[in-house]
């Protein structure tokens, strides 16, 4: 089934859904401000995405900001910031089977549906 890592207070993460809706195929959304993936989960999603940590990171919150930036990070103390802190999770991603993409813009996610 196709999982949507999903916040709804972001445009682009509404367009991801509004385009899974469209697609008529089943999906599920993950709030994950709410549902946290693990750190586990977190290295599936790096992994499936074929990216290091770091570039699901999203840089421009005041949390990386204040705390991480200019920080030499390994990939897990990169994971674990995202645990601990999941707005620094990039949105939407999206994940069908063996495939993912983070949808900016929305529409790579028509890629993998």
């Amino acid at each position: 089934m196709i999982k949507i890592y999903h916040n709804n207070r972001c445009s682009k993460s509404r367009c991801g859904v509004q385009i899974l809706e469209e697609s008529g195929k089943n999906f599920e959304i993950v709030k994950y401000l709410e549902n946290i993936p693990s750190e586990s989960e977190l290295k599936e999603i790096v992994s499936l995405l074929n990216i290091s940590p770091i570039q699901l990171v999203r840089k421009n919150e005041k949390i990386w900001k204040e705390e991480f930036k200019g920080k030499e990070l390994s990939e897990a103390e990169v994971i674990t910031a995202m645990v601990e802190n999941p707005k620094l999770i990039e949105r939407p991603i999206v994940i069908n089977g063996d495939k993912a993409v983070i949808g900016r813009p929305p529409e790579t996610i028509l890629e993998i549906i």
